[in-house]
């Protein structure tokens, strides 16, 4: 019984605020407060006595029946209905766990533990009563009163399993600091010690679980997944740090939808809908059990086979596998299942129950009727001629193990431990010695008359080894590290089902040995021989890379292959990777190989014709060379300059042979004289033609009378001026090369894949200079012959001079642009081919007509006949 002056001072401390009218009312309050008689009946509890008691809330059943309220008459009692054997195990762990502590002297020495066991029925409201009544004693349920003798003392609260509950009384407990240890709820905020200071849980830290389905789906290189959570916080939460896990790994959402509660057939056909449209054949389902039978079988009524579905949470194993209607859209599923242990004694102590063993517990005959076909004569049963009446001795070894399974101690184990913490706590709290305790002034508690915070501070400490050699230890946020088993359902040819262990996930292994699969054990339904494929879009093979779409997930790509001079060698790059300088990709873009060194050489098509077309020229140049010297004494040799001839033809030869330098693998000397040698050999032999121009000007102009050209005929002025053009180029191309010199070098950008050694000019506008001097001369013979042109045609030349200076001009203008627009070695050969094609320009146009009239016209080569022609000119 409660003193009494704790009622009478709240009543007191009530009077000064409220108004005195309401002190009739609050005395009245106190009156029946401090009396504790109700005359309700006590909440239906399954109880051992104890010094100490731990409370119990498990869901035993998995809904409560909704009754109709009119407030006209006193409701009923909660019923709940559907039993769950599996639920009823974690009732079986927690008495097998306190009957091993009370049996254990060293570790509970001269106290007893007792407990009060509550059904919350899945239901959040069921779970608050229950606790109230536990935390008061008797009904009406009043927070922070207990109409309770001194002993037994209450402990902790074990449970509830699903989160919602664990939420809805943590928030109660949380108020006083009194232990709460959850053996199942995964919500992700009850790890938040502000709003639970006094919430610890036995399973896996809930962080662990996304990290571990993450790790799966990146195992089996899926990167396109659904996600289905229930309408709750903790499918909301749990859904949210999926997706955040996802991210962080490169795994995009194909969708996110959630179940509504109760589930509406609006709300599955939508969800259908996304399913059906959806490339992804792999679907996270966050929720419970419970809230997955209506979805799953609306999936089997529409027909979708071949998703794998991953389980996460209490739902793998549960009921939902017993339906036999559900197993080909399950068949396949792989998920992840606390750790399950072996509990030394437990499966003995599981097949050692029966009615007359265990009065007291209130939910023993609803199990026997379900593993057994029988029922109890106590129930009322109209006609029993048909049923099997139980007597309470049947054997329970005879129950098939998919009925009453006495293997699978999964969430059993954490009702174990849970139970196990507050009894290391409570041994904790009496290892206390007397000035060295934790709390105030270094006292310890009371065990006699302890308060729940001081217990708490205990717990939240605890460690120890369990019977199966399991470390037990909750960190700061009250959770233990995540210790998973990962469970693939597999239905045989047989059509019997079951669930296999093909791996595991162990939160405290390093990073990357976490998780451990068996492939090969792996059954992915009937659809799929092997892993089956989760993506938006095909994988980009070697040689492409990624490019995402615009307005779509990061996942949802299109493949474009690498540019050139770039590879990828994985699948899925984002990048291409550029080879060295002096590498190049090859044609698959999926490797570098060296460049290939390019120039124009002797060897390859280009270089052997234009070798070979210079050495034609070259021999046809010396031929006439050869002409003109043979026939000498001729008068139409001798009429143009016989001298200026050959050094003409000379230095037409030099610039057929020039061609040479630019051929073949560019060196030091042939990079460093080629351009200069180019530019003087050419600016000798347009000086030879402009000394030839002169020469005939002159020598027709001497013959009019009192012609002040006739003192300068036959003087030294052509040579002069072919040294004069000769020399000023001369000192261009010298200064070119003593200030730039040029050098070979590797040229790796100018042909894709391909290294062009070629010479590096020194400087581009010394080039441009020496080919503007050649073009001034060029420009000025063409002049002074196209005046000249109508000079008497005996002698005259200045009409081939004139058209051969055009071939030359219009070549080398031809040439600039070519030559700015080509790379590598077919500048080169551009270049080249101007050499040629001006020098075989000039050697046509000029001695072309004359070697015809040597050759082939004899009779034309006459003094008479050239004076004769002469004279004709001159008259007209």
């Amino acid at each position: 019984m409660m003193p009494a002056w704790n009622c009478y001072s709240l009543c007191h401390m009530t009077m000064l605020v409220l108004p005195w009218i309401t002190h009739f009312i609050i005395i009245q309050m106190c009156k029946a407060l401090l009396s504790c008689e109700f005359s309700e009946l006590p909440l239906n509890a399954y109880k051992y006595e104890g010094q100490i008691i731990i409370g119990g809330l498990i869901p035993v059943h998995e809904k409560t029946i909704k009754q109709m309220v009119n407030f006209t008459a006193k409701p009923l009692s909660r019923t709940c209905e559907k039993f769950y054997i599996e639920k009823y195990q974690y009732v079986l762990a927690m008495l097998f766990a306190i009957e091993e502590i009370n049996s254990n002297p060293l570790l509970m020495p001269n106290i007893t533990l007792g407990y009060e066991i509550y059904d919350t029925c899945y239901s959040d409201m069921a779970a608050i009563d229950s606790v109230m009544y536990y935390l008061s004693g008797k009904q009406p349920k009043v927070p922070n009163y207990a109409c309770r003798s001194v002993l037994p003392k209450l402990s902790a609260v074990v449970g509830d399993s699903p989160s919602s509950g664990s939420v809805a009384i943590a928030q109660i407990l949380g108020l006083t600091y009194f232990p709460q240890i959850s053996y199942a709820s995964a919500l992700p905020s009850l790890a938040d010690k502000t709003q639970f200071p006094s919430f610890v849980r036995t399973v896996g830290t809930v962080d662990s679980q996304p990290v571990a389905v993450v790790q799966m789906i990146k195992h089996f290189n899926w990167s396109w997944v659904g996600i289905l959570s229930s309408n709750n916080d903790y499918g909301d939460q749990g859904s949210q740090k999926l997706k955040l896990e996802m991210a962080k790994n490169g795994i995009c959402v194909a969708f996110a939808k959630t179940l509504s509660t109760p589930p509406s057939k609006e709300s599955l056909n939508n969800i259908i809908n996304s399913i059906q449209k959806t490339k992804t054949n792999v679907i996270v389902l966050y929720a419970y059990a419970t809230e997955l039978i209506a979805f799953l079988q609306a999936v089997t009524d529409n027909k979708i086979y071949g998703k794998v579905w991953i389980a996460v949470g209490s739902w793998l194993p549960s009921a939902v596998f017993t339906q036999r209607d559900l197993w080909a859209v399950l068949n396949g599923t792989i998920g992840l299942a606390k750790y399950s242990s072996y509990i030394p004694g437990f499966q003995n102590f599981l097949y050692s129950i029966y009615p007359e063993k265990y009065p007291n517990d209130i939910f023993i005959k609803e199990f026997w009727e379900q593993v057994f076909p029988c029922k109890w004569r106590e129930n009322n049963l109209k006609d029993i001629s048909n049923v099997t009446s139980c007597t309470g001795k049947e054997n329970l070894t005879t129950v098939d193990n998919s009925v009453y399974d006495t293997t699978n101690f999964r969430l059993s184990v954490s009702v174990y431990n849970a139970v196990y913490a507050v009894a290391h706590a409570i041994y904790d709290m009496l290892s206390c010695q007397g000035g060295k305790g934790p709390f105030r002034n270094r006292t310890c508690a009371n065990i006699k008359d302890f308060q729940p915070w001081q217990l708490f501070h205990y717990v939240k400490r605890v460690q120890f080894l369990n019977s199966a050699r399991e470390r037990v230890a909750f960190d700061e946020k009250g959770e233990l590290k995540g210790l998973y088993d990962v469970l693939n359902w597999q239905v045989s040819q047989d059509l019997k089902g079951g669930l296999l262990k093909v791996g595991i996930f162990d939160d405290w292994g390093p990073n990357g040995e976490k998780l451990v699969l068996n492939e090969k054990s792996i059954i992915w339904g009937e659809r799929y021989k092997e892993v089956p494929p989760s993506v938006c879009c095909d994988s980009c093979p070697p040689g492409f890379r990624k490019v995402p779409r615009e307005g779509q997930p990061f996942c949802c790509y299109d493949c474009h292959p690498c540019s050139d001079g770039e590879i990828s060698n994985q699948t899925d790059t984002i990048d291409c990777l550029r080879c060295p300088e002096d590498q190049w990709s090859n044609d698959n873009r999926v490797k570098c190989i060296p460049k290939v060194i390019e120039f124009l050489s002797y060897e390859e098509p280009l270089g052997i014709a234009l070798s070979t077309f210079t050495s034609a020229c070259s021999l046809l140049t010396v031929s006439v060379l050869y002409i003109f010297i043979r026939f000498r004494d001729t008068p139409l040799v001798k009429a143009n300059n016989r001298s200026l001839s050959y050094l003409l033809l000379v230095a037409l030869l030099l610039c057929f042979l020039c061609s040479f330098l630019f051929i073949g693998r560019p060196s030091i000397i042939t990079c460093l004289i080629r351009q200069a040698v180019f530019g003087i050999i050419f600016s000798f032999c347009v000086s030879c033609i402009f000394a030839k121009t002169i020469t005939v000007v002159i020598a027709f102009s001497a013959t009019k009378p009192n012609s002040s050209l006739r003192k300068w005929v036959g003087s030294s002025i052509p040579n002069s001026m072919i040294l004069t053009g000769a020399s000023i180029q001369s000192v261009i191309c010298t200064t070119w090369v003593i200030m730039y010199p040029s050098s070979p070098e590797l040229n790796m950008k100018a042909t894709k894949g391909v290294i062009t050694v070629e010479c590096r000019d020194g400087s581009i506008v010394f080039f441009y200079v020496m080919l503007g001097f050649l073009g001034f001369l060029a420009v000025l013979t063409l002049v002074i012959a196209f005046v000249a042109r109508n000079l008497p045609d005996g002698f005259n030349e200045t009409k081939f001079i004139t058209f051969s200076m055009l071939v030359f001009t219009s070549v080398w203008i031809s040439f600039i642009p070519a030559y700015v627009s080509t790379k590598g070695k077919y500048m080169v050969a551009v270049e080249i081919f101007a050499i040629l094609s001006s020098t075989l320009g000039l050697i046509c146009c000029i001695f072309a007509p004359k070697c015809h009239i040597i050759i082939l016209k004899p009779h034309m080569n006459t003094k008479e006949y050239l004076i004769s022609k002469s004279k004709i000119g001159r008259k007209t």
